[in-house]
């Protein structure tokens, strides 16, 4: 009875609680939220005002007394209280209409990180009100968004570039096998921008400014045809705002740093694999997923850097909020892959 009751009044939601965006599986729904994971507060109240995209608009554009904060850093929770109530607002937002009981989540960690920020998820989690909390590391859930045999007896890589995190994991018969976790990804490549224009052209951009030229011309390896655009910031001699064009073989010699940092986690992950996983992994190749990937190119750096094929996700910015889909839709079979859930003492 209870059983019926839990099933016709909750709901059960994935979770993909990102650096730079969070996105929310609703079960039987689909995806219904994809939003910035960015929370706007009003220092004077403590309120919040806005949460996801409207909360993103107001960076670097607010008064001073509202405050547009990004409650992770490098994949962990780095404001509990805000990440609560950034995660109360989107359970809220994907609940059904009559179902009243508190959710089932199944949220997306980093593989890196340790005990305690383990539990900070969980307890952030909870304290926003949901039911049971399942933790499943994020390269085992993208590489099950992805499509990868990862039950199997056979080695799977999957190289998850984030907004904060980068993981590359080998796979193989429900679990990982290898990883390297670095806290290197989408941020850095938009801060590597930041201090290019800084130190090249005495410009001060923004942290929107940076990820738009980071998405027009930067790229991990030579482009067929090389592209530019324009920068727009203020002026570090004399405070005016200034506008110069920047091209995309400058914007990849800016990201080469942290580009080469991702290739060498890859060429560790590998050279820690069993020799029978290597030759899997040479014959099946490296699948990349996370929004980081999108960076023109990076998939053919990768694959001059190794010798193995390289291809990107069908639908690379969905893999991890897309693994938990599968595991909600089939979580007695697949609870072996979840971390043990933890418990309140």
């Amino acid at each position: 009875m209870f059983s019926w009751f839990v099933k016709k009044f909750g709901y059960d939601l994935g979770i993909d609680l990102g650096t730079a965006n969070t996105l929310v599986y609703l079960r039987g729904v689909g995806v219904v939220i994809r939003e910035p994971s960015v929370v706007a507060i009003n220092k004077d109240t403590e309120r919040v005002v806005a949460v996801g995209d409207e909360a993103k608009k107001m960076i670097g554009r607010t008064p001073a007394n509202i405050v547009a904060i990004r409650p992770l850093k490098a994949g962990v929770i780095a404001d509990f209280e805000t990440t609560q109530r950034m995660l109360e607002y989107f359970m809220r937002k994907a609940r059904l209409g009559g179902r009243f009981i508190p959710p089932r989540l199944v949220i997306g960690i980093p593989s890196g990180i340790t005990e305690v920020e383990r539990r900070a998820v969980y307890d952030s989690a909870k304290s926003a009100g949901a039911r049971e909390v399942y933790q499943i590391e994020e390269p085992m859930a993208a590489a099950i968004g992805a499509g990868l045999p990862v039950d199997e007896a056979v080695g799977s890589i999957i190289v998850d570039v984030g907004g904060g995190t980068t993981e590359v994991a080998v796979i193989s018969l429900g679990g990982i096998v290898t990883s390297v976790s670095m806290r290197v990804a989408g941020d850095e490549f938009d801060e590597s921008i930041i201090n290019f224009a800084k130190i090249k052209y005495n410009l001060l951009i923004g942290e929107r400014t940076a990820e738009r030229i980071k998405i027009e011309v930067g790229s991990a390896f030579p482009l067929n045809e090389e592209l530019s655009t324009l920068m727009q910031g203020r002026d570090l001699v004399t405070g005016l705002p200034k506008t110069v064009r920047v091209t995309s073989p400058e914007v990849r010699e800016a990201l080469a740093g942290r580009v080469n940092s991702i290739v060498k986690a890859v060429k560790d992950a590998l050279e820690q694999t069993s020799p029978e996983l290597s030759a899997d992994v040479f014959e099946r190749g490296i699948m990349l997923a996370g929004g980081g990937v999108l960076l023109k190119n990076l998939d053919k750096r990768i694959a001059q850097a190794t010798g193995i094929p390289t291809f990107i996700a069908d639908n690379p910015l969905d893999a991890v909020v897309l693994g938990t889909e599968r595991v909600l839709e089939d979580i007695e079979n697949l609870r072996h892959i979840l971390v043990t859930p933890i418990r309140r003492r």
